[in-house]
């Protein structure tokens, strides 16, 4: 695959590693992803792939409708619910945010968070460059790995492997873990669209192929279900916050104040309004160090659907037919009954 050029066509293959669907370039350096040496002070940011918002396409047309897609990289930050199934989880050393939704409007909220509200520092660099993907490598680019060894402490890095691959050093070094998961009928349309887009992940088909294919969990990063109970049955034994997309859009300053407290940072009211404030949809689309703008169109073609969209909690409403919605609960009861992780699929 080192010899391999994106045309705008042509897309990465894909095959199996652990059961799991992936890129084949991240099976090509699968030992050198699962050896990774985390350090003390490394924060990690997880999710599943386009946990957070994107381009969503309206039932019976092609007509294609704004809404937030910030997940490329990896983040998984999952938070716990005050009541109910939600339980708090351990903090200890290492830094580990897994977000499942919303990743790279996770990542600028934990960086602005380290730098306390210092926006400027955030300007440094694109998003894929400031936060080190593990598992990724596109050819032209380079690959996490590299990134994440040529940066200096601490690092901010992301991933989107479901909890049992993730590289052991992580748990070892008691790494923080800030997972963020999504609801997964809005996941499911976000993911669609980020696909279509990028060139370095599967050709999705159309939308009904899509569905079957991702209620089977044969899309990168396997199954919704799975990954996100899987962070979920973790983060009590490890210092893992686990996040929810949907409160993240409904109170993001309580959301801020969580992952401040997770990170140990003391900041004023002030800073916190101005973190919520830089990390909203509206600035965030227009910040070309976050929006993936710089990303080669050959990989990443904005035109078919923007990385960056509207997003909103309940907008899978558009697009899931009657028949889908009602096959999709049937499967979700299946596959969500041994679990009390809830989700919210509107407000």
């Amino acid at each position: 695959m080192e010899d391999f050029t994106f045309d705008g066509t042509k897309r990465l293959s894909v095959n199996y590693m652990k059961g799991i669907l992936q890129p084949t370039v991240t099976c090509d350096i699968w030992d050198e992803i699962w050896n990774f040496q985390a350090k003390p002070d490394d924060l990690l940011i997880s999710t599943y792939p386009k946990a957070e918002p994107d381009r969503r396409f309206c039932r019976n047309t092609e007509a294609l409708v704004s809404s937030l897609s910030v997940c490329f990289m990896l983040v998984l930050i999952s938070q716990t619910y005050s009541s109910g199934a939600h339980s708090g989880s351990n903090l200890s050393e290492c830094k580990f945010l897994k977000v499942a939704t919303g990743t790279t409007w996770t990542q600028e909220i934990v960086e602005l968070i380290q730098n306390e509200g210092d926006v400027e520092k955030s300007k440094r660099a694109p998003t894929h460059q400031r936060f080190p993907f593990l598992e990724w490598k596109i050819p032209s680019l380079g690959s996490g790995l590299e990134q994440a060894h040529a940066m200096p402490s601490p690092r901010i890095l992301k991933t989107h492997l479901p909890f049992h691959l993730l590289p052991p050093s992580f748990l070892e070094k008691n790494c923080k873990i800030i997972y963020v998961a999504r609801n997964p009928k809005d996941n499911m349309v976000s993911y669609y669209h980020f696909q279509r887009m990028n060139k370095a992940l599967p050709d999705p088909g159309t939308w009904e192929e899509y569905f079957e294919t991702f209620l089977a969990g044969k899309v990168c990063w396997g199954s919704w279900h799975e990954h996100v109970k899987g962070w979920w049955e973790a983060k009590d034994k490890h210092r893992i916050l686990y996040l929810f997309y949907e409160d993240m859009k409904k109170n993001p300053k309580h959301e801020v104040q969580k992952l401040t407290e997770f990170i140990e940072k003391k900041l004023d009211d002030k800073v916190l309004d101005k973190i919520v404030h830089y990390t909203s949809f509206d600035v965030m689309k227009q910040n070309s160090m976050a929006n993936y703008s710089s990303i080669p169109a050959e990989i990443m073609d904005h035109s078919i659907s923007p990385f960056m969209r509207k997003g909103a909690v309940g907008d899978w409403k558009k697009h899931f037919t009657v028949a889908q919605n009602e096959r999709f609960d049937e499967d979700y009861k299946k596959k969500m009954a041994d679990t009390r992780l809830t989700f919210h699929f509107q407000f």
